[in-house]
């Protein structure tokens, strides 16, 4: 699953200054030339002393939790935080501003990390800076838990790691918390790419939860974010994979009205009106599509089929109120040049050339019937 990301991390530029309070111990005293001269060992030692003595030191605490953080002791930190909170607010601004400073260390050294990862050429050693990145992230989210700006970075490392699975928890945190659009965005495609690498290997049940997954999340992220270009684009995929194609046309339709230029959300809308025989609308789209895009190749064979089909539906139709008519030929005729195209196209297969000599065929091209089967039969 490739992700082209740019996204902006703030760098908090934050200064932790430690000041000085009348004490009313001598542990106290003592802890904070320590923590001065950067002795942390020693300021733990009289600091424990303290607390154990005075377990309602609230300043015991909160020093306590100030050289926890210095030694990247982030649980602890927030758990010393807390005691002192809790015996008195006296130091809350001194807690506050520390979870800040300590909180922009780790998130600003995870985005340090995650960038040298992406710029690493060697995929071991980006790994190797994707898990420290992953792991100060987790220290930010420790410190400031209802940081959206952290887990969506979290969740990006997870992705740029291809670790889809991992990247779902802090996905959802910020759909949780913020609504944001990407929560919505990358977890609804996480889904829909689950939903599709199960269909690939035959675990229809299994794909069909995933889709309809990818479904419920983009149906609530576009009341969020209504005609979001790229979530209706996601969920109109994950419908056709669910095979909730009729419940697909009108996310489709909104997406062309709100882009009209995007040849993608034309082509798939294309594909949908096919699957419920509407020749012309589809005959519409794929040609807007390659109107945009004239080689866009998905776009020029699966024309090439809608008139193919066209040409059968008219066909049968005739046949069953006992009509006579050539009139399906016409249709027939038109897909020629798209099909003709198609097979030339890099990805063409005996399908394709099968399908070019059975409009040969009925045409009355029977030379050329014959050498576009004769392809087909040399591809298999």
């Amino acid at each position: 699953m490739k992700h082209s990301k740019l996204f902006v991390l703030a760098f908090l530029m934050l200064s932790m200054v430690f000041v000085g309070y009348q004490c009313g111990s001598t542990e106290i005293t003592s802890a904070k030339l320590y923590i001065q001269q950067k002795n942390y060992d020693k300021a733990i030692d009289v600091l424990q002393k303290e607390i154990t003595k005075n377990p309602n030191s609230d300043e015991g605490y909160y020093l306590l939790g100030y050289v926890q953080g210095e030694q990247g002791k982030f649980e602890s930190m927030v758990e010393s935080y807390d005691k002192s909170l809790a015996i008195s607010k006296n130091f809350e601004k001194n807690i506050n501003d520390s979870r800040k400073y300590f909180w922009a260390q780790a998130f600003n050294r995870g985005v340090s990390l995650y960038q040298r990862g992406v710029k690493s050429s060697d995929a071991d050693s980006a790994k190797v800076y994707y898990d420290k990145s992953i792991a100060d992230f987790k220290s930010a989210l420790r410190i400031e838990p209802d940081s959206g700006d952290t887990y969506k970075n979290l969740a990006f490392v997870y992705l740029s790691k291809g670790d889809n699975e991992s990247a779902i928890e802090p996905l959802q945190q910020l759909i949780d918390r913020e609504k944001a659009l990407d929560g919505y965005k990358f977890l609804g495609e996480i889904y829909f790419v689950n939903g599709t690498n199960l269909k690939t290997q035959g675990k229809d049940t299994e794909a069909k939860e995933q889709f309809n997954k990818s479904i419920t999340v983009l149906e609530e992220g576009l009341k969020v974010h209504p005609n979001n270009s790229d979530l209706l684009l996601t969920l109109s995929n994950s419908y056709i994979g669910a095979d909730r194609t009729n419940e697909a046309i009108e996310p489709f339709k909104k997406g062309v009205a709100a882009e009209p230029e995007n040849k993608y959300y034309r082509y798939n809308y294309g594909v949908l009106l096919l699957g419920i025989n509407d020749f012309e609308g589809a005959e519409t789209q794929f040609k807007k599509a390659i109107e945009i895009d004239p080689n866009y190749d998905n776009a020029i064979y699966n024309l090439g089929v809608t008139y193919v089909k066209w040409g059968t539906y008219i066909n049968k139709k005739a046949d069953e109120e006992g009509k006579v008519t050539d009139d399906y030929k016409l249709k027939y005729q038109a897909a020629l040049p798209y099909l003709e195209k198609a097979v030339q196209m890099k990805d063409a297969n005996a399908q394709t050339w099968e399908l070019l000599g059975k409009v040969y065929s009925v045409l009355g091209m029977q030379d050329d019937a014959t050498n576009a089967f004769k392809k087909a039969d040399e591809m298999r």
